[in-house]
């Protein structure tokens, strides 16, 4: 039986293609016909691989210029990433801050960095997968498929992720804010995509999952009170009272222990409650985010300081002194 000769591949003679180049090199047919597959492809997968490669390596050294603050000389600047963000951080050292915009930035950044790197190499593994000839019709349902599965088996984890996203975009909170958030009252030590770190006041740190903050009491933000109540008996003159502790409040915030701290001048309510052992008067002045505690603390010796100087007696001295009497005037057994 007389050999049958194949025909030679019609792509030979189309000139500037791999198929003639690589028949005038070689002569072989067969190594002609299958150069797209030996050269074309692979050099197409190699350039896909190396364009994801180097458009990653770009995409990641802008996302940390704009999110990282030089090591030094770095004081009341913004990363570039936080400018179009609103900032709520409060006036306090300058070291705090910058550590607050510090995390923020580097935490943004990091999701952002992550994302890039999903989206770039995930394109170039569905081009890839084209250029090899595979169907991805099945392939992209079964992903389908395996990220609903791990959607539901994850979902708190997402939610975790979902609302620290949030928190970071809104700055909601930062390193240094004193915060309720339901489950923990403290200082905020670190803020992260999934956990929120606290310390309280008795040095407790809570670790607490961001999807389960519901509610946040910020005490660091913008201005706050110093709110001082002032005991006094049923008897006082409360014009007097109320004379007496608006000047010694004014003096006292006007001292440089106070001054620094104190944005408005003290504002004296007048009478908060009546209780069974005396009348309350309430005083409030307006301070400096964090600050409200330590102004409190030294307005409210200040001021029963004042009153006990101008004559007043405390609620509770007027009650002992009754009941001394009641008891001196009761008949002896």
């Amino acid at each position: 039986m007389n050999a049958v000769l194949s025909a030679p591949p019609s792509c030979i003679s189309e000139t500037g293609t791999w198929c003639a180049q690589v028949y005038s090199v070689t002569h072989n047919e067969w190594l002609a016909a299958s150069a797209g597959w030996l050269l074309t492809k692979p050099l197409k997968i190699i350039m896909i691989l190396l364009i994801a490669f180097v458009v990653r390596y770009l995409t990641k050294r802008v996302i940390e210029r704009v999110t990282t603050l030089p090591a030094s000389g770095s004081n009341g600047k913004i990363p570039s990433l936080l400018r179009p963000l609103r900032e709520r951080a409060p006036d306090m050292l300058g070291t705090a801050v910058v550590e607050r915009r510090r995390q923020r930035a580097k935490t943004i950044g990091s999701v952002l960095k992550s994302m890039a790197t999903f989206l770039i190499y995930g394109l170039a593994v569905i081009l890839v997968l084209g250029e090899l000839g595979i169907n991805l019709a099945p392939i992209i349902a079964s992903a389908g498929i395996v990220g609903v599965a791990l959607g539901f088996g994850a979902q708190n984890l997402v939610k975790d992720f979902l609302s620290g996203m949030f928190m970071m975009i809104e700055d909601q909170y930062g390193v240094g804010d004193v915060v309720d958030i339901g489950s923990a009252t403290g200082t905020v030590e670190a803020v992260g995509l999934r956990i929120t770190t606290l310390r309280d006041m008795k040095g407790t740190v809570w670790y607490v999952r961001n999807g389960e903050v519901l509610r946040v009491g910020n005490s660091s933000q913008g201005f706050a009170y110093a709110v001082v109540d002032v005991p006094l008996s049923y008897s006082a003159d409360v014009d007097r009272a109320t004379e007496v502790l608006t000047g010694a409040a004014t003096k006292a915030v006007e001292a440089d222990a106070l001054s620094a701290n104190v944005l408005e001048p003290p504002e004296m309510l007048g009478v908060e409650q009546v209780t069974p052992e005396g009348i309350v008067l309430r005083l409030t002045v307006k301070v400096r985010p964090g600050k409200q505690w330590a102004v409190q603390r030294k307005l409210r010796g200040q001021l029963l300081g004042a009153l006990e100087e101008a004559g007043f007696e405390p609620p509770l001295g007027r009650l002992l002194s009754s009941m001394q009497d009641k008891q001196a005037g009761a008949p002896q057994s």
